[in-house]
């Protein structure tokens, strides 16, 4: 059995344990905990946002030379780094639905001939780099799919039973399989399997040029081999950016990750929404979590290919709100996410095994997103990590988020009415003078003012 990644995962249930309890804990009103001890962001990622592409929903015909048609709008609306995720062949074996799963790799070098040929996506690096933007991949490290070539030739680089069967992901809490049944579970106690992957990790910063990966089920695979992988990527390129789909303050403050999934944060949005949270679990989750986190940064978003298709659009889980959500997403401390269509708006859940198009017509959302991604990159308060100002909470509210964040003689304020109802609350500081970046009226505020806001009104000012 592969102990270590059983460990591993009981370390992050431990870590979720502990996160409930302590969300009982008393409310604070907060000044930013988190203060980063080692600024080691690549500088290409110090003012970037994150847009993920979703190849196969994208187009009516879901290939890599139909996104390219795409580039030039995205850059119009301001997005840095693209996304992808895993762009390789899909197994056929178990396949779930018609078109299987993306997280079921068979070959870690080859593009997904569904997609395009290997040369139309070399073609694609090169162009999205042409735009001035940034390419990073979704690696699957912690499975590959039946008919991947290490099944027959290694079957030693998969976790087996006491028969010796190679079996799917196990969760660690129950004993029992995931559901993941499309996919093989990797054995990390073979170190040949390691250096295969690392392998094939270097082979795509080397000799493809892309900017960095976004590591799948990073929670469920040793934290060991993440420092490994670190290392020898940094050295073949120094500037490399490393996303997990984790929280783990550990990947984080031991230098293997840039950035993580701020999921606990999240989910209080989405408990804000529906009433069962309030503005005040933001200080304490500030105070009692991000704290943890000595370094790096995490990623916020609203939606994303899970949340989509499993958890339901932002439109489900926000209603009325989810734009208010969205500003605060760009504006509070991390590096914001956009999910293919949000721009759209897609309003429905993209099918997850099926081809099901995005249908682009309207790119209703377009500006606003090129509003609050103009702001990121163009005003140093909301630089990402140590690079950006700390959040400063000004009011003493259950339902209006009320922050500064300044660096230097920059500065952006937002409030936001996180409610469906009319809400008011008074500042307790002084606000200088500023534009409110959407609609370009200037306004300042004084301690003690009292403010009212529509419900989910949201007022961005920036100096």
């Amino acid at each position: 059995m592969n102990f270590l990644k059983i460990a591993g995962c009981l370390g992050l249930l431990s870590s979720l344990i502990l996160f409930s309890c302590r969300n009982n804990a008393p409310k604070e009103a907060s000044v930013d905990a988190f203060q980063v001890t080692d600024n080691f962001l690549p500088e290409w990622t110090k003012n970037s946002n994150i847009y993920e592409v979703n190849v196969r929903q994208y187009t009516p015909e879901g290939t890599f030379n139909s996104f390219s048609d795409h580039l030039p709008r995205l850059k119009d609306m301001g997005v840095d780094m693209l996304w992808f995720m895993p762009i390789f062949p899909i197994s056929q074996t178990k396949k779930k639905g018609t078109l299987g799963s993306y997280y079921a790799v068979t070959d870690f070098r080859k593009a997904n001939p569904e997609f395009g040929t290997d040369q139309d996506f070399d073609n694609l690096i090169q162009k999205i780099h042409a735009y001035k933007m940034k390419v990073i991949l979704d690696w699957v490290p912690n499975h590959t799919g039946w008919d991947h070539v290490w099944i027959k030739s290694n079957p030693d680089f998969y976790t087996q039973d006491k028969d010796g069967n190679i079996i799917d992901p196990i969760n660690a809490e129950t004993g029992e399989s995931w559901g993941w049944t499309d996919v093989a579970d990797l054995n990390y106690d073979n170190k040949e399997m390691r250096a295969a992957m690392i392998a094939d990790l270097v082979y795509w910063v080397k000799e493809k040029n892309i900017d960095g990966y976004r590591m799948d089920v990073a929670h469920g695979v040793p934290n060991d081999f993440w420092l490994e992988v670190s290392d020898t990527l940094r050295k073949i390129k120094p500037d490399v950016f490393l996303l997990a789909e984790a929280e783990i303050p550990e990947q984080l403050n031991n230098g293997s990750f840039h950035a993580c999934y701020g999921w606990s944060f999240h989910h209080i949005l989405n408990g804000i929404a529906k009433g069962e949270k309030t503005v005040k679990d933001l200080a304490t989750w500030r105070k009692d979590e991000f704290s943890k986190f000595n370094q790096g940064i995490m990623m916020h978003f609203t939606s994303n290919h899970d949340e989509n298709s499993w958890a339901g659009t932002e439109m489900e889980r926000m209603g009325d709100g989810h734009q208010a959500f969205a500003v605060l997403t760009h504006t509070y401390d991390g590096i914001p996410l956009i999910y293919s269509g949000q721009e759209e708006p897609l309003q429905r859940r993209l099918e997850f095994f099926e081809k099901d198009n995005i249908g682009f017509a309207n790119y209703k959302y377009s500006a606003f997103y090129r509003t609050l991604n103009n702001l990121k990159k163009d005003n140093p308060a909301l630089w990402n990590g140590k690079n950006g100002g700390p959040v400063e909470m000004m009011a003493d509210s259950e339902k209006i988020a009320a922050y500064s964040r300044k660096k230097g003689d920059k500065q952006v304020t937002v409030l936001i009415n996180l409610s469906n109802q009319i809400q008011k609350t008074k500042i307790n500081t002084d606000i200088p003078e500023m534009t409110d970046v959407f609609t370009g009226k200037k306004q300042a505020f004084k301690n003690g003012s009292e403010i009212t806001m529509e419900p989910w009104q949201y007022i961005v000012l920036s100096k």
